[in-house]
């Protein structure tokens, strides 16, 4: 799987969309990007995080409640903190300032937690070719996932849907539900991750003139996006 960047883009889920919007340019200090339209009450606001994109998913309707397990921390490296720094947002999302550099966090790190750490490590170093940086913590580009186990994980039920709508509304609890990579290849990097075992959610399909975009999901069911944005 080709990369287009090597960083990775998050997506959190609220309803608290001018308190969210408030920590996160205000308080972190992050660059507004741009607003995308979902569709199905969701609109979706862009902010830039060390060549990441913030991506908060604001919804019209209430969301469901987080599950445990699955993308739980984000850790943000910046010159603004000597030292690690927790900093919950709105929605009590963890969110973590940290030195750049510290435990080789130089762009941003996703903690996740899954059932079973050596599976999941092993879908990461299969499907994306991942650096093993020891301690189950995996780097992907410059993005690193962190594995921990979580015993409270109830899997969900793994089924294909037929339109990126249908994914968005299942994604639909509050926190963080999905992570994005930016991809040269899309229908490319979705069969190359589902000949590595991830489960295919939403084969490759054209989002208007925005990009390609296809879904699978890693062995706990969390939303993995693979996204082709068109020539610039």
């Amino acid at each position: 799987m080709e990369l287009k960047k090597p960083q990775v883009d998050v997506g959190i889920f609220t309803e608290q969309l001018e308190p969210m919007q408030t920590f996160y340019h205000e308080k972190l200090g992050l660059e507004f990007e741009s607003i995308l339209p979902v569709g199905g009450g969701f609109r979706q606001y862009r902010y830039l995080c060390n060549g990441s994109v913030i991506k908060l998913m604001h919804s019209r309707e209430p969301l469901r409640p987080r599950r445990p397990g699955g993308y739980e921390t984000l850790m943000i490296a910046t010159a603004k903190v000597a030292t690690p720094e927790p900093l919950p947002d709105p929605d009590d999302n963890t969110i973590e300032l940290v030195p750049p550099g510290r435990d080789d966090v130089t762009q941003i790190e996703i903690r996740v937690g899954v059932r079973d750490v050596d599976i999941s490590g092993q879908f990461y170093l299969n499907a994306f070719g991942a650096t093993d940086l020891g301690n189950y913590r995996y780097k992907i580009g410059e993005t690193i996932f962190g594995l921990y186990h979580e015993p409270e994980i109830h899997p969900p039920n793994i089924v294909r849907f037929t339109n990126p709508l249908e994914v968005v509304r299942a994604m639909a609890q509050l926190g963080i539900q999905y992570v994005t990579f930016q991809v040269r290849d899309c229908d490319s990097a979705v069969s190359s991750l589902k000949a590595a075992g991830a489960a295919v959610a939403l084969e490759p399909s054209t989002f208007g003139d925005v990009a390609r975009i296809g879904f699978v999901r890693d062995p706990d069911g969390n939303f993995i996006e693979l996204s082709q944005r068109p020539p610039t």
